[in-house]
């Protein structure tokens, strides 16, 4: 009954079914979303009374400051294990990072020895707890074209915690 012959014919059967399915979904998807349409302004607006009022910004989660009051040292000592593979917190040890000992509240670039990037000493003067924040979040979002490969650091409470332990490092 079944040959190889008619085996072939059931199995080119089901790839040419497969075939149109793929390409009439694919000339769908083109029709009804890449065709241009939805790319230009509504010809036609309808007021509504009160309709922009209803819109309000959206928040932000709690500031900066509130969670930098209450960080704490001692967590933010486990999270300088990622820092630690390229600064040092001995003051004048360099590694590939310049050293972090004072560095809050310190100069932007005012390590003797460290050739830092262009791209870092033009974004702000001092670190503040604030402005380390901004950076260790994403560094090269903050400073683009910095030297600095790491990706940063996602959330504030470990920002917050890391800041507080590097600030209490110089008293």
């Amino acid at each position: 009954m079944f040959d190889t012959m008619t085996l072939t014919k059931v199995i080119g059967a089901l790839c040419g079914t497969l075939l149109v399915f793929l390409l009439g979904g694919w000339a769908a998807e083109t029709i009804y979303h890449g065709g241009g349409h939805g790319e230009h302004e509504q010809a036609y607006v309808i007021p509504v009374a009160g309709g922009d009022e209803g819109e309000e910004p959206a928040e932000e989660g709690p500031a900066f400051e509130e969670f930098y009051a209450e960080a704490s040292a001692a967590d933010g000592e486990s999270l300088w294990r990622a820092c630690s593979a390229c600064h040092q917190l001995e003051d004048g040890a360099n590694g590939v990072g310049p050293h972090l000992y004072g560095v809050v509240g310190r100069d932007v670039a005012s390590v003797d020895g460290f050739n830092y990037s262009g791209s870092l000493i033009a974004v702000n003067d001092v670190w503040t707890p604030e402005e380390l924040n901004h950076f260790l979040e994403n560094p090269r979002g903050y400073a683009p074209g910095t030297a600095m490969t790491y990706n940063g650091m996602r959330k504030i409470e470990d920002r917050a915690n890391l800041i507080a332990y590097l600030d209490s490092l110089d008293d």
